[in-house]
């Protein structure tokens, strides 16, 4: 087996944002074969989502974690912008990566499916993503 890795430099600004990743994605796996793509952000205010993007689906995300984390004074994590601490709590509702089969160099996503990052941290408006590519 053979592994092959990049890393990507993603800037998100100073908002909460859900990040199309699939072009980048399907860009890197081009041409490889067979195999499994895992995205990962080393990062513990953010995460990765695999759901559909555009037609408010982004927004809804956005909209249920704002429901389910409150930027508020609740988080005893409270360095940073107010609320921060539910940015440390995020990624165990959306997890820090996602591995994802890849047939004849292709990304298998269904066909309303893409890979996002998901980051509700305003404090860090840059991020890393490691893609990995493990030939089968």
């Amino acid at each position: 087996m053979c592994m092959q890795t990049t890393v990507l430099t993603v800037t998100t600004g100073a908002r909460e944002v859900v990040h199309d990743l699939t072009g980048p994605c399907r860009s890197f796996v081009r041409g490889l074969g067979d195999g499994l793509l895992h995205v990962f952000v080393p990062h513990a205010t953010a995460g990765i989502a695999v759901l559909e993007l555009g037609a408010g689906s982004d927004d809804d995300l956005l909209s249920a974690l704002g429901d389910l984390l409150p930027a508020d004074d609740r988080w005893r994590h409270r360095h940073g912008s107010p609320g921060h601490g539910r940015s440390h709590v995020m990624p165990a509702l959306v997890p820090p990566g996602a591995t994802l089969p890849v047939i004849g160099g292709e990304l298998a996503l269904g066909t309303w499916q893409s890979v996002a990052l998901v980051d509700l941290n305003v404090d860090n408006a840059t991020r890393s993503v490691r893609l990995s590519f493990l030939s089968g």
